[in-house]
């Protein structure tokens, strides 16, 4: 699939607001605390700006609004529903902790499901669609939401280093989400390199057993919308480096900068490597998303040439 870089952006942002505005809601940050305070700030804005930049990938913006009717059947109106349903206990929690001190516990707990709730939507658009092979599995959903708790917990910790003298035992529950979100996210990819029991012209034509299936001639001459979205190719040695990119990024170097700073917790040296290990994860998610689009084939690839659904 062609990378959308406002639905990365989009997916990346999101998830690692509702992952802190989860964290928050399940109280881990003490109400009286500048860290609490603006933790709902930020995640408010990461919120925020992730969905506005959805709307970018819109052909018609003004027609969104259509798109919260179909929560039926459709995982994006859900999505659409839960995001302006989430906003409401997120907020009310946001202005009683920031202007009164206050955390209120139930509703705490229904913003975290809530926040939970609306990633596994998001990631259920992917998830749920047949033609894609490396996204229809519930490993998807289970990257989509580990990822979101993980990204929540590394800015979590960094603002409890750069505004209460010490993150306490965050940096441990950080690199827990880094360590089993990736290992998640390490099957999934595994499923990638062995097949994952994807289509093949053989199997699409049900022509196998008489021999090796080739493409006597393409649909079309031109390239055209099918070929450009539905059959970008990425050679696999990108996609190794950019994976080994992503891994570095995203789990090791915040893991390893975590584990430094909890044990050097109060000093400068903690605070600086809390915040730059918020910015190393933040990167190897996006290329880890990029990834996520740009290594998926679409069915009707198998059409215009693609032997099977794999990278290239």
């Amino acid at each position: 699939m062609h990378p959308a870089y406002s639905v990365i952006f989009f997916t990346t942002l999101t998830g690692a607001g509702y992952g802190l505005a989860a964290l928050l809601g399940f109280g881990l940050a003490d109400p009286a605390m500048l860290s609490a305070k603006l933790g709902y700030f930020l995640a408010l804005g990461l919120i925020t700006i992730g969905l506005l930049s959805s709307t970018l990938h819109l052909g018609n913006p003004k027609n969104a609004i259509w798109a919260f009717s179909q929560w039926r059947s459709s995982w994006l109106s859900r999505e659409g529903v839960l995001a302006i349903v989430t906003f409401v206990p997120v907020t009310v929690l946001a202005f009683t902790n920031i202007f009164m001190g206050l955390h209120i516990g139930w509703l705490g707990w229904v913003s975290a499901i809530l926040c939970m709730m609306t990633v596994y939507s998001t990631s259920m658009i992917y998830a749920s669609i047949r033609t894609i092979n490396l996204w229809n599995t519930w490993l998807t959903s289970a990257s989509y939401l580990l990822f979101s708790v993980a990204g929540g917990a590394v800015i979590l910790t960094a603002l409890l280093a750069l505004f209460e003298g010490g993150s306490g035992d965050m940096p441990k529950i950080a690199i827990i989400a880094l360590v089993v979100a990736w290992v998640a996210k390490w099957f999934w990819n595994k499923r990638q390199s062995e097949g994952y029991g994807g289509s093949t012209m053989a199997s699409a034509t049900g022509l196998g057993h008489l021999g090796k299936v080739k493409l006597l001639e393409r649909p079309h001459a031109m390239e055209n919308y099918l070929t450009r979205e539905m059959g970008f190719r990425v050679a696999r040695k990108h996609a190794a480096k950019l994976w080994n990119i992503a891994v570095l990024m995203g789990l090791l170097v915040p893991a390893v900068m975590l584990a430094i700073a909890f044990g050097l917790q109060g000093s400068t040296t903690a605070i600086l490597l809390s915040v730059v290990a918020v910015f190393a994860h933040m990167i190897g998610m996006l290329v880890e998303r990029w990834l996520f689009f740009a290594t998926a084939k679409h069915a009707v690839s198998l059409y215009y040439g693609d032997t099977a659904l794999d990278v290239r």
